[in-house]
Protein backbone atom coordinates (compact mmCIF):
# COMPACT_ATOMS: atom_id res chain seq x y z
CA UNK A 1 0.00 0.00 0.00
CA UNK A 2 1.44 3.48 -0.76
CA UNK A 3 0.16 5.18 1.79
CA UNK A 4 1.53 8.69 0.81
CA UNK A 5 -0.97 8.31 -2.73
CA UNK A 6 -4.12 6.92 -0.29
CA UNK A 7 -3.76 10.46 1.82
CA UNK A 8 -3.29 12.40 -1.31
CA UNK A 9 -6.29 11.04 -2.44
CA UNK A 10 -8.16 11.90 0.26
CA UNK A 11 -7.27 15.48 0.45
CA UNK A 12 -8.06 16.13 -2.78
CA UNK A 13 -11.84 14.72 -2.95
CA UNK A 14 -12.20 16.69 -0.11
CA UNK A 15 -10.98 19.71 -1.36
CA UNK A 16 -12.94 18.94 -4.52
CA UNK A 17 -16.28 18.65 -2.28
CA UNK A 18 -15.34 21.51 -0.26
CA UNK A 19 -14.62 23.68 -3.85
CA UNK A 20 -17.88 22.61 -5.14
CA UNK A 21 -19.89 23.39 -2.22
CA UNK A 22 -18.22 26.84 -2.05
CA UNK A 23 -19.73 27.38 -5.62
CA UNK A 24 -23.15 25.78 -4.87
CA UNK A 25 -23.52 28.12 -1.96
CA UNK A 26 -22.74 31.17 -3.39
CA UNK A 27 -25.04 30.50 -6.71
CA UNK A 28 -27.86 29.10 -4.30
CA UNK A 29 -30.62 32.00 -3.28
CA UNK A 30 -31.49 29.18 -0.43
CA UNK A 31 -28.23 29.87 1.65
CA UNK A 32 -29.54 33.61 1.53
CA UNK A 33 -33.08 32.48 3.16
CA UNK A 34 -31.45 30.42 5.44
CA UNK A 35 -28.89 32.46 6.78
CA UNK A 36 -32.31 35.00 6.78
CA UNK A 37 -34.21 32.35 8.91
CA UNK A 38 -31.30 32.17 11.43
CA UNK A 39 -30.25 35.73 11.99
CA UNK A 40 -34.26 36.91 12.71
CA UNK A 41 -35.22 33.92 14.68
CA UNK A 42 -36.55 34.76 17.96
CA UNK A 43 -34.97 32.01 20.11
CA UNK A 44 -32.41 29.21 19.96
CA UNK A 45 -30.81 27.45 17.31
CA UNK A 46 -31.74 23.42 17.80
CA UNK A 47 -29.39 21.18 15.68
CA UNK A 48 -29.71 17.74 15.27
CA UNK A 49 -28.56 14.60 13.26
CA UNK A 50 -27.90 10.93 13.85
CA UNK A 51 -24.59 8.88 14.06
CA UNK A 52 -21.97 10.94 12.17
CA UNK A 53 -24.35 14.01 11.38
CA UNK A 54 -25.32 14.12 14.72
CA UNK A 55 -21.20 14.78 15.84
CA UNK A 56 -21.14 17.41 12.84
CA UNK A 57 -24.03 19.24 14.61
CA UNK A 58 -22.73 19.00 18.06
CA UNK A 59 -19.66 20.32 17.16
CA UNK A 60 -21.42 23.16 15.01
CA UNK A 61 -24.10 24.01 18.07
CA UNK A 62 -20.84 24.04 20.41
CA UNK A 63 -18.86 26.50 18.10
CA UNK A 64 -21.99 28.48 17.59
CA UNK A 65 -22.72 28.99 21.39
CA UNK A 66 -18.64 29.74 21.97
CA UNK A 67 -19.54 32.68 19.46
CA UNK A 68 -22.73 34.48 20.95
CA UNK A 69 -25.23 32.54 18.98
CA UNK A 70 -27.35 30.71 21.86
CA UNK A 71 -27.58 27.40 20.31
CA UNK A 72 -27.87 23.31 21.25
CA UNK A 73 -27.52 20.28 20.05
CA UNK A 74 -30.53 17.83 20.44
CA UNK A 75 -30.30 14.17 20.00
CA UNK A 76 -33.34 12.64 17.97
CA UNK A 77 -33.96 9.41 20.25
CA UNK A 78 -33.82 11.90 23.25
CA UNK A 79 -36.03 14.54 21.50
CA UNK A 80 -38.85 11.29 20.82
CA UNK A 81 -38.70 10.44 24.70
CA UNK A 82 -39.53 13.60 26.41
CA UNK A 83 -36.95 16.53 25.52
CA UNK A 84 -38.73 18.21 22.08
CA UNK A 85 -40.81 20.36 24.78
CA UNK A 86 -37.32 22.19 24.60
CA UNK A 87 -37.98 23.40 21.16
CA UNK A 88 -40.44 26.51 21.39
CA UNK A 89 -41.78 28.22 17.61
CA UNK A 90 -39.31 30.79 18.78
CA UNK A 91 -36.44 28.30 17.76
CA UNK A 92 -35.33 27.77 14.19
CA UNK A 93 -34.07 23.92 13.99
CA UNK A 94 -31.04 22.72 11.65
CA UNK A 95 -31.58 18.73 10.77
CA UNK A 96 -28.61 17.31 9.31
CA UNK A 97 -29.13 14.29 7.54
CA UNK A 98 -26.67 13.02 4.25
CA UNK A 99 -29.48 11.13 2.81
CA UNK A 100 -32.42 12.74 4.00
CA UNK A 101 -34.15 9.75 4.70
CA UNK A 102 -32.95 8.87 8.72
CA UNK A 103 -36.43 7.55 10.18
CA UNK A 104 -34.55 8.42 13.90
CA UNK A 105 -35.15 12.15 12.64
CA UNK A 106 -39.00 11.90 11.56
CA UNK A 107 -40.60 12.70 14.92
CA UNK A 108 -38.33 15.96 15.12
CA UNK A 109 -39.15 16.63 11.74
CA UNK A 110 -43.15 16.08 12.02
CA UNK A 111 -43.23 17.88 15.70
CA UNK A 112 -41.68 21.13 13.51
CA UNK A 113 -44.37 20.87 10.65
CA UNK A 114 -47.14 20.55 13.20
CA UNK A 115 -46.23 23.73 15.37
CA UNK A 116 -44.42 25.89 12.61
CA UNK A 117 -41.05 25.68 13.36
CA UNK A 118 -38.54 27.22 10.81
CA UNK A 119 -36.45 23.88 9.62
CA UNK A 120 -33.08 24.34 7.57
CA UNK A 121 -32.11 20.68 5.78
CA UNK A 122 -28.82 20.28 5.43
CA UNK A 123 -28.00 17.64 3.39
CA UNK A 124 -27.14 15.73 -0.27
CA UNK A 125 -30.46 13.98 -0.98
CA UNK A 126 -32.60 16.65 -3.00
CA UNK A 127 -35.52 14.61 -3.99
CA UNK A 128 -35.48 13.41 -0.13
CA UNK A 129 -38.47 13.65 2.66
CA UNK A 130 -36.60 16.15 4.21
CA UNK A 131 -36.00 18.76 1.75
CA UNK A 132 -39.92 18.37 1.42
CA UNK A 133 -40.63 19.15 4.84
CA UNK A 134 -37.96 21.87 5.40
CA UNK A 135 -38.40 25.29 5.02
CA UNK A 136 -35.24 25.97 3.80
CA UNK A 137 -32.83 22.87 2.30
CA UNK A 138 -28.95 23.75 1.74
CA UNK A 139 -28.41 20.66 -0.61
CA UNK A 140 -24.87 19.85 -0.93
CA UNK A 141 -22.74 18.93 -3.92
CA UNK A 142 -22.91 15.01 -4.29
CA UNK A 143 -18.78 14.75 -4.39
CA UNK A 144 -17.93 10.96 -3.98
CA UNK A 145 -16.92 9.80 -0.39
CA UNK A 146 -13.09 9.70 0.17
CA UNK A 147 -13.17 6.33 1.77
CA UNK A 148 -12.00 2.92 -0.16
CA UNK A 149 -15.34 1.50 -0.90
CA UNK A 150 -17.11 4.93 -1.39
CA UNK A 151 -19.37 4.56 2.14
CA UNK A 152 -18.35 5.69 4.69
CA UNK A 153 -19.18 9.76 5.27
CA UNK A 154 -16.00 11.46 5.04
CA UNK A 155 -16.32 14.03 2.71
CA UNK A 156 -19.41 14.97 3.27
CA UNK A 157 -18.72 15.59 6.98
CA UNK A 158 -16.14 17.82 6.03
CA UNK A 159 -18.52 19.77 3.60
CA UNK A 160 -20.81 20.12 6.71
CA UNK A 161 -18.67 20.84 9.06
CA UNK A 162 -17.37 24.17 6.86
CA UNK A 163 -20.90 24.84 6.10
CA UNK A 164 -21.61 24.81 9.67
CA UNK A 165 -18.28 27.03 10.41
CA UNK A 166 -19.56 29.49 7.70
CA UNK A 167 -23.05 30.01 9.14
CA UNK A 168 -21.10 30.13 12.80
CA UNK A 169 -19.18 33.01 11.31
CA UNK A 170 -21.76 34.68 9.69
CA UNK A 171 -23.83 34.70 12.93
CA UNK A 172 -20.81 35.80 14.46
CA UNK A 173 -19.90 38.73 12.57
CA UNK A 174 -23.82 39.58 13.07
CA UNK A 175 -23.50 39.34 16.80
CA UNK A 176 -20.21 41.96 16.28
CA UNK A 177 -18.65 39.86 18.34
CA UNK A 178 -15.34 41.39 20.38
CA UNK A 179 -12.29 39.74 22.27
CA UNK A 180 -13.74 41.06 25.97
CA UNK A 181 -17.20 39.00 24.87
CA UNK A 182 -15.13 35.64 23.61
CA UNK A 183 -12.93 36.46 26.85
CA UNK A 184 -16.43 36.42 29.22
CA UNK A 185 -17.63 33.27 27.39
CA UNK A 186 -14.21 31.55 27.68
CA UNK A 187 -12.73 32.33 31.58
CA UNK A 188 -10.88 29.06 32.12
CA UNK A 189 -7.49 28.03 30.18
CA UNK A 190 -5.46 29.00 27.44
CA UNK A 191 -8.28 30.78 25.52
CA UNK A 192 -9.44 33.34 28.24
CA UNK A 193 -5.80 33.54 29.42
CA UNK A 194 -4.86 34.96 25.77
CA UNK A 195 -7.73 37.67 26.05
CA UNK A 196 -6.64 38.85 29.77
CA UNK A 197 -5.98 42.88 29.37
CA UNK A 198 -3.23 44.69 31.21
CA UNK A 199 -5.96 46.35 33.14
CA UNK A 200 -7.05 43.02 34.80
CA UNK A 201 -3.55 41.96 36.58
CA UNK A 202 -1.88 45.67 36.50
CA UNK A 203 -0.96 46.84 40.27
CA UNK A 204 -2.54 50.30 41.27
CA UNK A 205 -2.76 52.91 43.57
CA UNK A 206 -0.89 52.67 46.88
CA UNK A 207 1.59 50.02 44.99
CA UNK A 208 2.77 52.33 42.12
CA UNK A 209 6.37 53.04 42.68
CA UNK A 210 6.70 56.44 41.80
CA UNK A 211 9.01 59.63 42.70
CA UNK A 212 9.43 62.92 41.15
CA UNK A 213 11.86 64.38 38.64
CA UNK A 214 13.20 66.54 41.36
CA UNK A 215 13.34 63.67 44.15
CA UNK A 216 17.22 62.36 44.49
CA UNK A 217 18.11 59.09 44.79
CA UNK A 218 17.38 58.01 47.75
CA UNK A 219 13.97 59.07 47.52
CA UNK A 220 13.96 56.55 44.66
CA UNK A 221 15.65 53.98 46.34
CA UNK A 222 12.90 54.18 49.39
CA UNK A 223 10.12 53.59 46.70
CA UNK A 224 11.69 50.53 45.43
CA UNK A 225 12.17 49.17 48.56
CA UNK A 226 8.49 48.95 49.41
CA UNK A 227 7.04 45.59 50.64
CA UNK A 228 5.56 44.67 46.54
CA UNK A 229 9.03 45.18 44.86
CA UNK A 230 8.82 45.59 41.09
CA UNK A 231 12.72 46.60 40.34
CA UNK A 232 12.10 50.06 39.65
CA UNK A 233 10.91 53.51 39.81
CA UNK A 234 9.01 55.25 37.60
CA UNK A 235 9.60 58.85 37.19
CA UNK A 236 6.61 61.58 36.81
CA UNK A 237 7.25 65.03 35.36
CA UNK A 238 5.37 68.03 36.54
CA UNK A 239 2.29 67.48 34.52
CA UNK A 240 1.85 64.17 35.99
CA UNK A 241 3.04 62.36 32.69
CA UNK A 242 5.43 59.63 33.03
CA UNK A 243 9.17 60.68 31.92
CA UNK A 244 11.83 58.31 32.96
CA UNK A 245 12.10 55.14 34.89
CA UNK A 246 15.43 53.68 37.21
CA UNK A 247 16.05 50.72 37.65
CA UNK A 248 17.89 47.78 40.17
CA UNK A 249 20.16 47.79 37.29
CA UNK A 250 21.00 51.41 37.21
CA UNK A 251 21.81 51.34 40.79
CA UNK A 252 24.23 48.24 40.08
CA UNK A 253 25.46 49.99 37.23
CA UNK A 254 26.06 53.47 39.00
CA UNK A 255 27.11 52.70 42.49
CA UNK A 256 30.42 53.76 41.85
CA UNK A 257 29.52 56.66 39.80
CA UNK A 258 28.20 59.04 43.34
CA UNK A 259 24.46 59.01 43.13
CA UNK A 260 23.74 60.17 46.00
CA UNK A 261 22.32 63.44 45.80
CA UNK A 262 21.53 63.55 42.44
CA UNK A 263 18.53 64.06 41.13
CA UNK A 264 15.92 61.94 39.22
CA UNK A 265 16.30 63.82 35.80
CA UNK A 266 19.76 63.44 36.45
CA UNK A 267 20.06 59.79 36.21
CA UNK A 268 16.85 58.41 34.96
CA UNK A 269 15.99 56.39 31.57
CA UNK A 270 14.08 58.43 29.25
CA UNK A 271 10.82 57.37 27.37
CA UNK A 272 10.30 54.20 29.32
CA UNK A 273 8.08 51.11 27.99
CA UNK A 274 4.46 51.68 28.54
CA UNK A 275 1.14 49.96 27.49
CA UNK A 276 -2.78 51.39 27.80
CA UNK A 277 -4.56 49.65 30.39
CA UNK A 278 -7.09 47.64 27.30
CA UNK A 279 -3.80 46.19 26.02
CA UNK A 280 -4.17 42.10 25.63
CA UNK A 281 -1.90 40.29 28.50
CA UNK A 282 -0.29 38.36 25.63
CA UNK A 283 0.64 41.46 23.72
CA UNK A 284 2.74 43.33 27.28
CA UNK A 285 4.47 39.60 27.15
CA UNK A 286 5.47 40.09 23.93
CA UNK A 287 6.83 43.91 24.85
CA UNK A 288 8.40 42.59 27.70
CA UNK A 289 10.24 39.46 25.73
CA UNK A 290 10.88 41.75 22.66
CA UNK A 291 12.71 44.35 25.24
CA UNK A 292 14.24 41.83 27.49
CA UNK A 293 12.58 43.81 30.62
CA UNK A 294 10.67 42.50 33.68
CA UNK A 295 8.11 45.32 34.14
CA UNK A 296 6.05 47.59 32.39
CA UNK A 297 4.27 50.67 33.27
CA UNK A 298 0.21 51.51 32.38
CA UNK A 299 -0.55 54.81 31.36
CA UNK A 300 -3.76 56.65 30.49
CA UNK A 301 -4.53 58.47 27.52
CA UNK A 302 -2.31 61.89 29.13
CA UNK A 303 0.92 59.31 29.46
CA UNK A 304 -0.03 59.30 33.61
CA UNK A 305 1.01 56.25 35.46
CA UNK A 306 -2.32 54.43 36.08
CA UNK A 307 -0.47 50.90 36.62
CA UNK A 308 2.47 48.78 36.83
CA UNK A 309 2.76 45.14 35.57
CA UNK A 310 5.47 42.70 35.81
CA UNK A 311 6.59 39.08 34.20
CA UNK A 312 5.47 37.75 37.26
CA UNK A 313 1.67 39.04 37.14
CA UNK A 314 1.77 37.31 33.45
CA UNK A 315 3.06 34.20 34.28
CA UNK A 316 0.56 33.45 37.67
CA UNK A 317 -2.10 34.45 35.30
CA UNK A 318 -1.34 31.43 32.79
CA UNK A 319 -0.68 34.20 29.83
CA UNK A 320 2.57 32.25 29.36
Amino acid sequence: MDYKQVAENVFDTEIRGLTELRAALLADPSFGRAVELLLNRRGAIVITGMGKSGHIAKKIAATMSSTGSRAFFLHPGEASHGDMSIITPDEVIIVISNSGESKELSDIVAYAKRFGIPMIAITRAAESALVRAATVSIVMPDVPECCTIGKAPTTSMVQTLVLGDALTVILESANNLTPDMYRNWHPGGKLGASLVRVSDLMHTGADLPLVGEDDDFVAAVDVMGRPVRFGCAGVVGPSGKLTGIFTDGDIRRGVMSGLIGKKMREIMKLNPRAVPADTLAAEALRILNDNKIQTLFVTDANGAPVGIINFHDLLKAGIM
